[in-house]
């Protein structure tokens, strides 16, 4: 197929490579594992990955501060050569609308090809004018021209989301730098919707794997997905029988088994890190509270049915 986005693809919402502690006292922009970014970025390009998204959910952004996010957007920026053509995507939302401007002005000051913002989720029943406002001071004030933005739409997690009315005024005003969304919703009847209002106008990423197929069918331009750190060659292999305009059932099918399995352990982050470290052998990175890690126990006993899917 063509005529895609130039972010079109496959791409992990990736964990974070957190300590637990930070390496030099008082400084917890210390406390990430930079030495092993390389690996992990090689270990999800090598799995089928076009990019991957820094400090989403799964990367639990909200739990780092912009001056520990900026030194993890730093240390990443340094070796994405190392990896041709492998795409950057940043969470930059806060509730805060200059912390916001500030983060997503530094994504592209920095290299990285688009970012991806929440809204502002905090007052649940603000208006969609000032939704609209906010998300405009962003892109007119942080977002270069042929730059791209995305919202992250994520309302079981935020209580705010995107409606298609919304997302057609921002579109129409920012028709490049407001590319689309990360559509987290779960829901499939939006991902149709969306699809039918907008076609491939509107940059759409699936955030749900068990419907990918059915996202890409109507009209979806890849995913980006905290299962993506793990199956990332299945969900590669859905995306490119769409693209040969072959018939990826078999494939979603296991897609969706395996999201179904991990999805078992919510919040995601502390299993997928175990099992990164237990199946594939990357170092077994902690989350920050109030995530818990996950028991030693608990990720065998995971590791030992996941292998079985």
């Amino acid at each position: 197929m063509t005529d895609l986005h130039p972010l079109a693809g496959v791409y992990a919402a990736a964990v974070t490579p957190y300590l637990g502690k930070p390496k030099t006292e008082g400084k917890p922009d210390t406390a990430f594992d930079f030495e092993s970014l390389a690996v992990f970025l090689h270990f999800l390009a090598s799995r089928g990955c076009h990019g991957l998204l820094l400090f989403g959910t799964t990367g639990e952004g909200p739990s780092f501060s912009p001056k520990e996010r900026e030194a993890l957007m730093r240390s990443l920026r340094v070796i994405r050569h190392q990896v041709r053509d492998f795409k950057l995507l940043t969470g930059t939302g806060t509730p805060s609308l200059s912390e916001t401007i500030e983060l997503t002005k530094l994504a592209y000051e920095l290299g990285y090809d688009g970012t991806v913002v929440l809204p502002p989720y905090y007052f649940r029943k603000v208006t969609e004018e000032g939704l609209f406002q906010w998300f405009s001071e962003v892109i007119e004030k942080a977002v270069p021209e042929g730059k791209h933005l995305l919202g992250y739409h994520i309302p079981v997690m935020t209580g705010v989301g995107f409606s298609l009315d919304l997302l057609e005024r921002l579109k129409a005003k920012y028709p490049t730098r407001f590319a689309g969304i990360k559509d987290s919703s779960h829901d499939e009847a939006f991902a149709s919707a969306v699809g039918q209002r907008f076609g491939k106008d509107l940059l759409v990423f699936n955030g749900t794997d068990s419907y990918f197929q059915h996202a890409l069918k109507n009209h979806a331009q890849g995913a980006i997905t905290a299962p993506a750190n793990l199956i990332s060659d299945n969900l590669r292999e859905v995306w490119d029988l769409h693209q040969a305009e072959k018939d990826p059932s078999e494939v979603q099918a296991k897609v969706t088994e395996q999201r179904h399995f991990l999805e078992q352990y919510s919040p995601i982050a502390p299993i997928l890190k175990g099992l990164l470290h237990k199946v594939h052998g990357l170092p077994h990175w902690a989350v920050r509270t109030p995530l818990e890690n996950a028991g030693e126990k608990t990720i065998e006993d995971a590791a030992e049915k996941f292998l079985k899917l």
